[in-house]
């Protein structure tokens, strides 16, 4: 069963503990240029979660809001069935974990991410793509993930995402106050971060023209092929290798030939 984490928005104070304990356990630098929290805040290669802020005008009056961004971890990961080498994978517990030495750099799983999720190291020599890993060697220790562990405010709840499901919807049930829709129960068809809100998700930043149906079925067709034009681009760098070898040898075995010329005409 895949565990999952539902986030309360109108729980959230903005403190950043999330973002700091995130920081700490993935030993992720601090970048002035992607900051964490703030109405600036974004993900970055850097960032694996932050804290967005928002000033939403409701009754005549600002209200400020602060929203937990990190991977949604889906049930039909698009991101893993655009890996052609299997370095992003979904685990048993519903994690989608990576694996930066089966990465080859093509970064489709940054196009196939509906929620542009999947970062990229551009200013490293090796770089490797970087996401939310939620914490895997935690979960499989069945601990709670760091961000979730230090909520100060219970924002987060952790556990497996059907009782996550049937939380939200008594929540929501038992308070006008919440918007009639969990986030994550469908979109993408379905992901493991559930998100409750009192205010409309399209004013806190959330992608809400995504499909219901997994955005794997659109990319697992394509890029079933991928594997054979890697191949074949592979024989094609091979072969242009060969030829430059060839003309290399045959430069330097014309240019041995003139030396040897010159030196008999010198003699």
């Amino acid at each position: 069963m895949s565990k999952g984490v539902l986030v309360d928005l109108t729980k959230c104070i903005g403190c950043g503990s999330c973002y700091v304990a995130c920081k700490l356990y993935n030993e992720n630098k601090w970048s002035d240029k992607a900051p964490v929290n703030g109405k600036a805040a974004k993900l970055a290669d850097e960032n694996w979660t932050v804290v967005k802020e928002y000033n939403i005008s409701r009754d005549n009056c600002n209200a400020l809001r602060f929203v937990k961004k990190q991977c949604f971890h889906c049930e039909h990961p698009s991101c893993a069935s655009a890996c052609f080498t299997s370095a992003l994978r979904k685990t048993e517990e519903g994690v989608i974990v990576y694996r930066s030495n089966l990465c080859v750099g093509c970064r489709y799983c940054m196009v196939a991410c509906p929620f542009e999720i999947p970062k990229f190291e551009w200013g490293k020599a090796f770089p490797v793509v970087t996401k939310c890993m939620m914490c895997y060697f935690r979960v499989i220790n069945n601990e709670k993930p760091s961000c979730v562990s230090v909520c100060p405010t219970q924002v987060m709840q952790y556990g497996d995402r059907d009782e996550l499901l049937v939380e939200a919807k008594l929540r929501i049930d038992s308070n006008s106050a919440y918007i009639k829709h969990i986030y994550g129960e469908n979109e993408a068809g379905g992901t493991n971060w559930l998100y409750l809100s009192d205010v409309p998700f399209a004013q806190l930043g959330f992608k809400t023209d995504i499909s219901d149906k997994p955005a794997a079925a659109y990319t697992s067709r394509y890029m079933s092929l991928t594997p054979i034009l890697g191949a074949a681009w592979g024989l094609v760098l091979t072969g242009i290798y060969f030829i430059n070898k060839y003309r290399k040898k045959n430069a330097a075995e014309k240019q041995m030939k003139a030396n040897d010329s010159e030196g008999g005409n010198n003699a």
